[in-house]
C-alpha cells in the first residue's frame, strides 16, 4: 500500500464513520420523537426504551452504511477536488481508477462484514425489538400466536391447530386424524380437544418422562368398520410430535427475524411443503444483496465528485440522500415484482444493484480520467 493509498484510506474512514455516527444518531432522535407517546402510553420504563433502541441500532446501522458510504465518498473526493489534490495527482500519471482502488477497497471490505452483519446480527437483535414491540406497542401481535396450523405427523397422522400461543405452548381446537397404514383413505381414530400443552417435567400436570405433548379436555373415536367406539378424556399423554414449540414459533418468524441459515432452512421446508416461496427467496437474496450497495455507491460517488462543483458540504449531503432514496426506492419498487412471482426471486434481490453499477461504470466512463 503506496502513501497514497494509506491518506485515501485513512480520510475515507474517518469520514465513514463520522457519517454514519451522524446518520444513526439523527434516525433514532426522530424515532423516539415519533414514537415518544406510544412510550408514555403504555407506561414503559426508561430501561425498556433503552433496551428498545440498542435492539434497534443494528437495524439502523444496517440501512445507514450505503448513505454513509456513499456520503464519505463523495465528501473525500469532493475535497480533494477542491483542494487541488485530485489535479496533483493526475498530472503525477495517477489515473481516476487507480485512485478508485483505495475507495473500492475499503467498501468490499465493509461489505463483506455487512454481510455478516446483515444475515446475523441483526436478526437476533430485531428479535429483542420486535418482542418489545409486541409486549408494550401491540405490533406483530401476529406472531404472538397463529390460527389454522396443520402438519403431517409421520406417515398416517395429521395434526389441526385451530390456535397456536407461543408464550404458554399451547394450542386450542386441536384435531389429531389417524389413518389405516395399510389404506391411507380410511380413518381409524380421531382426538379432538380443547387445548394441547406442552408439558415439562415440573409442571402441574400429572406428567412422567421426558418433554411432550399433552391432549386436554378432549374426546377420542376409533372407528371399526361401520361402528365407532367414543371415549371423553380430562387429561391424554400425546407424545412427541415431529413439531415442538420452539419449531412452531420459528414458522411465525418474520423474514427479519431470521439469521441467513434459518431462512434458508425455513424456505427449504417450505418448498417440499408445497407452498410458494418467492417473497421468503427474495427476502433471502436481499440480505446477501444489499451490504453490496456500498461498493456499487462509491463506484457511482467517486466519479461523481472527482470535478470541482461548488454547494461544498450540503451539495455533498443532498446527493448522497437523493440517490441513495433512489436507489431503496427502486429496490423495494422492484420487490413488489418478486413477491408477486412475476420475477425471478435472485434477479429481484440483484436488479437496483445491476442497474446502479451500469450507472456507475457510465460515470466512470464519461468522467475525465
Amino acid at each position: 500500500m503506496t502513501i497514497l493509498d494509506r491518506y485515501i484510506v485513512r480520510q475515507f474512514m474517518l469520514t465513514f464513520l463520522f457519517a454514519l455516527f451522524a446518520f444513526l444518531l439523527i434516525f433514532l432522535v426522530v424515532d423516539l420523537m415519533e414514537k415518544l407517546d406510544d412510550f408514555v402510553d403504555a407506561g414503559v420504563g426508561t430501561d425498556v426504551v433503552l433496551s428498545y433502541y440498542l435492539y434497534f441500532m443494528p437495524e439502523i446501522i444496517r440501512l445507514m452504511i450505503p448513505v454513509a458510504m456513499l456520503m464519505a465518498a463523495l465528501f473525500v473526493t469532493g475535497r480533494m477536488a477542491s483542494q487541488n489534490e485530485l489535479a496533483a495527482m493526475k498530472s503525477s500519471g495517477v489515473s481516476l481508477t487507480r485512485i478508485l482502488v483505495p475507495f473500492l477497497s475499503v467498501a468490499l471490505l465493509v461489505s463483506l462484514g455487512s454481510i455478516y452483519f446483515n444475515g446475523w446480527v441483526v436478526p437476533y437483535a430485531n428479535q429483542g425489538k420486535f418482542s418489545i414491540e409486541r409486549r408494550y406497542l401491540d405490533k406483530h401481535m401476529d406472531a404472538t400466536g397463529r390460527f389454522d396450523i396443520y402438519f403431517q405427523e409421520g406417515r398416517t397422522r395429521i395434526v389441526s391447530l385451530g390456535y397456536y400461543y407461543n408464550d404458554a405452548r399451547s394450542a386450542a381446537r386441536v384435531s389429531i386424524q389417524e389413518f389405516a397404514d395399510s389404506n391411507l383413505t380410511v380413518l381409524v381414530r380421531r382426538y379432538d380437544a380443547r387445548q394441547m400443552k406442552w408439558v415439562e417435567a415440573d409442571d402441574t400436570l400429572r406428567f412422567r418422562g421426558s418433554p411432550e405433548w399433552v391432549l386436554l379436555d378432549g374426546t377420542v373415536r376409533e372407528f371399526w368398520g361401520t361402528s365407532e367406539v367414543l371415549t371423553a378424556f380430562a387429561e391424554m399423554p400425546l407424545g412427541r410430535l415431529t413439531l415442538t414449540p420452539p419449531d412452531i414459533e420459528k414458522k411465525q418468524r418474520k423474514p427479519d427475524e431470521m439469521p441467513l441459515e434459518e431462512l434458508g432452512e425455513f424456505i427449504e421446508n417450505q418448498e417440499r411443503a408445497g407452498q410458494d416461496v418467492s417473497r421468503w427467496l427474495v427476502d433471502y437474496h436481499a440480505k446477501i444483496a444489499f451490504p453490496l450497495a456500498s461498493v456499487i455507491v462509491v463506484l457511482f460517488g467517486v466519479p461523481f465528485s472527482s470535478n470541482k462543483r461548488r454547494g461544498g458540504v450540503a451539495l455533498q449531503f443532498g446527493i448522497s440522500v437523493a440517490i441513495t432514496f433512489t436507489y431503496l426506492i427502486f429496490s423495494k419498487t422492484s420487490q413488489v415484482f418478486g413477491y408477486n412471482g412475476d420475477l425471478d426471486p435472485l434477479l429481484t434481490a440483484w436488479l437496483a444493484n445491476l442497474l446502479f453499477l451500469a450507472a456507475g461504470l457510465v460515470n466512470l466512463l464519461r468522467t475525465q480520467k
